[in-house]
């Protein structure tokens, strides 16, 4: 158990990015996860799992961190919320389902790989509305279906789904804080369901003790309990900086993290 004050620091930086971006601090946490968990005993070969799981565990109470405050400022769109919430609960069992039968160098390619097309999504996309102002809340079935594609490839990629959930919302228009506040409120359902696939879909004796299945529980308590209390300030960063800056910190923080998760194998 030595090092584990390096959890919560993680923990505080992956609150502020929450808050800031929408994400939930995940590929931060995959990529540095993956670096730290084989120096507390967890199997190289189940490094990048574990990695993903305890990102995802922790993310259950810093999205909803995120998303208090952003509701505080009136940026989740609720109704929205509502419509996707049924499609990610769903996508993010299975997606931890299928992730558990990838070996560590598949899941490592793929969540890098997933970093570089969103970070280029974002900054080639289109343009949203001016000010997101008089646009209404994003619903329907479609939403669903939506909230099932999101959370599946969150399970794997082990993210709350901001790097989906905000892209989408600023394509129809929505006021990027807005998205990101939406997004957050998104990823507490995509932590819940993914982390219980882990713990769930987990071979028996994946992890050394204090694991639950692929979570590994001080690195999921140690950076939830930090990044509950770091949120609020990413939330506030997020309300000052522009929608056009917001966009290119979330590209190039894409793409550095994906880079980071390459080196780390």
């Amino acid at each position: 158990m030595e090092g584990v004050w390096m959890f919560p620091l993680l923990g505080v930086l992956a609150g502020v990015l929450a808050g800031l971006l929408g994400i939930g601090g995940g590929l931060v946490l995959v990529g540095a996860l993956a670096w730290i968990l084989p120096l507390h005993g967890v199997p190289r070969e189940g490094a990048m799992h574990a990695a993903l799981a305890s990102s995802l565990a922790s993310i259950v109470l810093t999205a909803a961190s995120s998303a208090y405050a952003h509701h505080r400022r009136g940026s989740v769109l609720w109704p929205t919320v509502a419509w996707m919430v049924p499609g990610l609960l769903l996508g993010g069992w299975l997606g931890s389902g299928l992730a558990v039968y990838l070996d560590d160098n598949m899941l490592r390619w793929i969540v890098a790989g997933y970093c570089f097309i969103a970070g280029a999504q974002m900054v080639l996309g289109g343009h949203a509305h001016p000010e997101g102002r008089g646009v209404p809340a994003p619903r329907g079935p479609w939403m669903s279906a939506a909230g099932s594609v999101v959370g599946a490839v969150s399970a794997v990629v082990g993210i709350g789904g901001g790097s989906m959930t905000v892209p989408l919302l600023v394509a129809r228009g929505v006021q990027p804080v807005r998205a990101v506040g939406t997004s957050s409120a998104c990823g507490v359902a995509i932590g819940i369901a993914s982390a219980a696939g882990y713990a769930l879909h987990a071979p028996p004796g994946a992890l050394p003790a204090h694991a639950v299945g692929y979570i590994y529980l001080p690195a999921a308590i140690g950076v939830a309990i930090a990044s509950v209390l770091a949120a609020p300030w990413g939330t506030r960063l997020a309300h000052r900086i522009g929608g056009k800056a917001l966009k290119r910190v979330f590209a190039g923080f894409m793409i550095l993290m994906g880079i980071a998760i390459l080196a780390s194998g």
